[in-house]
């Protein structure tokens, strides 16, 4: 019986999850790369699968495939990914302007599905690495670099969020400035309840990375939570300094303000959100 497609995912999260900007995701879905479903309020909600998709089309488009090929690729593509988790060992390059698949010990390209002679070194078991290539793909080398350290993270975090934030832990160990790990590391600690574990996260990262407007608003949610109104507001103020047109943290900050008694500061920044959103 064929598999059913879930689509738990919002908008959100899979800015988060794939840091693609909502204009990304948003021109991807224009373009017919994902369809995603219908959610409460007819809010956008993205499949595994369209996790995957979005993730290749943003490599491809930035390995210069011409539109017309990735929208045939990942339309290809599609009918070989699983439904859900777990993926096994599935790599997906640009070859020039083909897209070339690897999964096991077998390549093919995405466009015609045509299978093309297997190479050797398999990921590990559950890992994506989505790559653009200038050159035929190469034997995969026994070192596990810091980007498939945090696409297996990310894949592992429906299926098995322990397993998840050691693989996120071991991309910071390889590159200690890898800024996306560290942000999905105290995403996912908060997410746990880790509290005091996500602050440390957030701060050792703001201490190696520098400011970060994601980074920022986050610490400021989870500031948000145990009701720590003064240091919230300090990092969501910071994340604005950082980009201003954050939407998201400018109803939150709306919402402290007026929790805070500050009125006017409400105001303003629930006046900036409505203005962003009505933009969008």
């Amino acid at each position: 019986m064929p598999q059913q497609v879930t689509h738990p995912y919002g908008v959100e999260e899979v800015e988060r999850l794939l840091r693609l900007p909502r204009s990304t995701i948003r021109a991807f879905v224009a373009a017919g790369f994902v369809s995603p479903a219908r959610g409460v309020r007819n809010s956008q909600r993205f499949s595994f699968q369209d996790l995957i998709v979005l993730r290749t089309a943003q490599a491809l488009a930035d390995a210069n495939v011409p539109k017309a090929r990735i929208t045939r690729s990942l339309k290809e593509l599609r009918r070989h990914l699983p439904a859900s988790m777990p993926l096994k060992g599935l790599r997906i390059g640009a070859v020039g302007d083909h897209v070339v698949v690897k999964q096991g010990s077998d390549r093919w390209d995405a466009a015609s599905g045509q299978y093309l002679l297997g190479f050797e070194g398999d990921p590990a078991e559950g890992a994506l690495n989505v790559k653009a290539v200038a050159q035929p793909l190469a034997p995969a080398s026994h070192a596990i670099s810091a980007q498939d350290l945090f696409n297996t993270a990310v894949s592992l975090e429906t299926a098995d969020r322990d397993a998840a934030i050691q693989a996120y832990e071991q991309a910071i160990a390889t590159d200690a400035c890898f800024l996306d790990a560290r942000i999905n590391l105290g995403r996912l600690l908060h997410e746990m309840g880790r509290h005091a574990q996500a602050e440390k996260a957030y701060r050792d990262a703001l201490a190696r990375c520098g400011p970060d407007a994601v980074l920022l608003f986050n610490l400021g949610v989870l500031l948000d939570d145990p009701a720590a109104p003064a240091d919230a507001r300090a990092a969501y103020e910071a994340a604005l300094a950082q980009d201003a047109t954050m939407a998201d943290c400018h109803y939150n900050l709306a919402l402290l303000c007026q929790r805070m008694r500050q009125h006017s500061a409400a105001i303003r920044h629930m006046s900036r959100y409505r203005t962003l959103t009505r933009a969008s």
